[in-house]
């Protein structure tokens, strides 16, 4: 059978969805593909549609342009049927079955292109034209196969330059989006360092939430916090109602967790005992129950563990390039935290060369920032932002910072607009009270 009505009208829909959103698949196969394996008109014209800009600009077409596309159909009829036709591939895109639709798809074409090539033999045949036989199936063997040889700079300057090029997911705070391009990327690794109580779980959870917020879904791992009270924070950091008294305000956590965008699955683990593989297995379970995370946080990565190697330097090492693996591998942005030794945790502003154990952990991630605060800074509210590395722009930078660990409330600002007005010793100025709970959502950027 030379299309593809055997398998279904559901299985070309999605094999529909992995060509107009997979580049690297529609590479592979589009010199073997046809329009006329799709049994409906509607199919037929995304397909030759998909297939002319692919040889254009060697990538997918994108929503924009099927939108200017479908306008040029002069039958309303075609049209309605292109547009819900469209509309199924792109929520089909979302299968957990696509590697299997991807298998089956590119074997029926390989087996189209095949019997194509035994049929044009025959005639080739009755020439004794032995020569062009033997090219002809041996063209049709190697069909299909892999051709992704990386990112060709002059023929894919359409991909650089599309929006969805780095897909980001921003932070709460727009300094650090700028200097990221936006945000956290897919397959980056970002790090938060800092002493011991400095606020680096807090900033994780500001990280989750800020994400939440904006409709992204976030699966935040700890290990050294319970399941419950990590959920107790992120209450506190969407309401800022302190941590410690948000078990007396259920009504109002309730009505803020209704109207989030985004989704939440906070996994534990005992320190010590998880593994980056353990990590890699739940997401997988995850994705198998349709849960597809946007952003990971892993509270904190020095806690893992590793079979590699028993000195703990060698063991950080591996834990962190197995992450940035994980990572990639992923296509997701992954946020984790990790402590500087003991003359770090003591400077006014950490340094790349104070983490623990091992350098490396900087060397390997795509941004790093160091948070440092003294016993002072915990008793005003303050504290200063370090950015060690950043592969996406400026680092060296020092930033300063207001904080209410309570709420989770965190401003990073430029040097010189948090001048402290003189306060009691354990309380917050009020001019830094007014900006931790929300006066200015510029200086935040979170709402």
């Amino acid at each position: 059978m030379s299309k593809l009505t055997q398998y279904g009208h559901a299985f070309q829909i999605k094999a529909l969805a992995i060509l107009i959103t997979d580049r690297d698949f529609l590479q592979q196969i589009a010199d073997i593909v046809s329009p006329d394996y799709f049994d409906n008109d509607a199919g037929k014209w995304i397909m030759r549609k998909t297939l002319k800009y692919f040889n254009e600009y060697k990538t997918c077409p994108t929503m924009e342009v099927f939108k200017v596309e479908v306008e040029g159909i002069n039958q309303e009829l075609q049209s309605v049927a292109v547009k819900d036709l469209l509309k199924q591939a792109y929520i089909a895109s979302k299968g957990t079955d696509l590697n299997y639709v991807k298998d089956t798809f590119l074997d029926f074409c390989k087996n189209q292109t095949l019997k194509n090539a035994l049929m044009k033999s025959v005639d080739l045949l009755e020439l004794g034209d032995y020569d062009d036989i033997r090219n002809l199936i041996d063209r049709a063997l190697k069909a299909g196969t892999e051709r992704d040889i990386g990112h060709e700079y002059i023929t894919e300057l359409e991909d650089r330059f599309r929006e969805e090029a780095r897909n980001t997911v921003e932070t709460p705070w727009p300094l650090i989006n700028k200097l990221l391009c936006g945000g956290l990327g897919q397959g980056d690794l970002g790090m938060i360092a800092g002493g011991p109580g400095g606020g680096k779980s807090w900033a994780l959870v500001a990280l989750g939430a800020q994400a939440v917020k904006t409709g992204h879904t976030v699966i935040h791992y700890t290990l050294e916090l319970s399941e419950k009270y990590v959920g107790r924070r992120y209450d506190a950091c969407l309401t800022e109602i302190p941590v410690g008294d948000i078990t007396l305000h259920k009504d109002k956590v309730k009505d803020k967790v209704e109207n989030l965008r985004g989704g939440l699955y906070i996994r534990e683990y005992p320190a010590g005992q998880a593994t980056v593989n353990t990590i890699h297995a739940h997401l997988e379970k995850c994705i198998q129950q349709n849960i597809e995370p946007d952003l990971i946080i892993i509270d904190y990565a020095d806690l893992l563990t590793s079979k590699a190697s028993k000195e703990k330097r060698d063991k950080l090492d591996d834990i962190y390039t197995n992450l940035r693996g994980l990572a990639t591998e992923m296509k997701l942005p992954i946020w984790t935290a990790s402590q500087v030794n003991r003359s770090g945790a003591r400077e006014d502003i950490i340094q790349g060369d104070r983490m623990a154990e091992s350098y490396s952990k900087m060397m390997i991630t795509d941004f790093a920032m160091s948070l440092s605060r003294n016993a002072e800074d915990k008793e005003n509210g303050t504290g200063r932002w370090h950015i060690m590395k950043n592969r996406y722009g400026a680092d060296g930078i020092t930033y300063d910072s207001v904080m209410d660990t309570a709420i989770g409330k965190i401003a990073i600002n430029i040097r010189g607009n948090n001048r402290n007005e003189q306060t009691p010793p354990g309380e917050i100025s009020p001019a830094q009270r007014r900006r931790l709970r929300g006066a200015s959502n510029d200086f935040f950027g979170i709402s």
